[in-house]
């Protein structure tokens, strides 16, 4: 019998993976040609690829780290604006800062968006590594409370009258340049997440997963705890930093409501839904929750049989039958749909192995 050794069962994995990239670079480019046709469906792919990569960010500090944090809307916020300001071409400007005008210095000031995308990551990087000195002493819940006070801080800040010159203040911002294509989209998340897996499978992301695992023992290797958690909530801000710029090039405009607490809720559930820890769960659980928000919109609607009026149909009930949908997923797969494991063919064989000894069981 042929035996396969673990570096031959990492190259398939890589040539399964490469074809998934392929095939679905040649989906998307077949929807681009057809976009008045699949607009729907593009704009649900192009979300749940921006979601994909916040998801992924806040699993590098969340599921490999072990620090809870709750601030990815304040670093999307920042991201998103950074990358906003930078790229609304300058002919647009004045309908934009139509009440207060524009800071001087940023009234020309128009970058390409990949720069822009970068110099937004950045920004969240800086904001985060100067919290992240007093926060990251705390532990557990009062992290998640702390880093939550600071989303709400940013977005307070973006509308607050002061900032109007910068961000607009309450008035949004809007005119930004969206994908020109979802392949565009789509190799913008994937350089983001291929970054993160490198980084995730390299002797830093190793330190990430020795501190969640155990601290004292990652102490007594030599790890410094502090300049470790530090440096994976820096790096995870400032992807999740350039996720809020994709989010703004998806909306095409933006203002503090779009940051709200819910925002880092849903990228919670995404990360907890695809499995805590697992970086194909994140990017499996984005789609899966955004698509499964969209497709169920015709609950929303009123429906009649035969003249009479169902009342369980009408607006809000989308969310009900959703979280049903929640609830169920949870109590089969209770750590998530990869439960911290890897979409590999070694989990796949475990998981058929596993139902297939269930169903024998089941028999007997």
């Amino acid at each position: 019998m042929l035996k396969i050794n673990y570096k031959e069962k990492i190259n398939v994995n890589l040539l399964i993976y490469l074809a998934i990239i392929i095939v679905s670079s040649a989906i998307l480019i077949y929807l681009d040609m057809n976009k008045f046709q699949y607009n729907y469906a593009i704009s649900i792919i192009e979300k749940s690829l921006v979601y994909a990569v916040v998801a992924l960010s806040m699993n590098i500090v969340t599921g490999f780290t072990g620090l809870f944090s709750l601030g990815q809307a304040g670093f999307m916020a920042l991201g998103a604006y950074t990358t906003a300001i930078l790229t609304i071409p300058v002919a647009s400007r004045a309908n934009v800062y139509y009440m207060n005008g524009i800071l001087p210095v940023l009234e020309n000031a128009v970058l390409p968006i990949p720069i822009a995308l970068i110099i937004g990551g950045i920004v969240a990087a800086i904001f985060a590594a100067l919290i992240g000195i007093p926060v990251l002493r705390l532990k557990s819940d009062y992290l998640a409370i702390a880093t939550l006070g600071f989303s709400e801080i940013i977005r307070a800040v973006i509308a607050s009258p002061m900032m109007d010159k910068i961000t607009n203040g309450s008035y949004g911002l809007k005119s930004i340049p969206g994908f020109n294509s979802s392949l565009e989209c789509f190799i913008y998340s994937l350089i983001c997440i291929v970054i993160m897996i490198l980084i995730i499978n390299s002797s830093t992301g190793r330190d990430f997963k020795a501190i969640r695992e155990d601290e004292i023992a990652a102490r007594a290797v030599g790890i410094d705890l502090f300049k470790t958690k530090e440096l994976s909530f820096v790096v995870s801000s400032f992807f999740t930093g350039v996720g809020g710029g994709l989010l703004a090039m998806f909306m095409r405009s933006i203002d503090s409501k779009t940051f709200q607490i819910t925002l880092t809720y849903d990228i919670l559930l995404i990360v907890v839904l695809g499995g805590i820890g697992s970086i194909t769960g994140s990017i499996i659980g984005a789609f899966f929750v955004t698509a499964g928000k969209e497709l169920l919109r015709f609950f929303d609607e009123p429906f009649a049989v035969a003249g009479v009026d169902i009342p369980l149909f009408r607006p809000g009930f989308r969310m009900v039958i959703f979280s049903i949908l929640l609830m169920i997923v949870v109590l089969f797969f209770r750590k998530g749909l990869l439960g911290g494991n890897e979409l590999t063919i070694r989990h796949l064989k475990k998981f058929r192995r596993k139902k297939n000894l269930d169903v024998a069981g089941g028999a007997v």
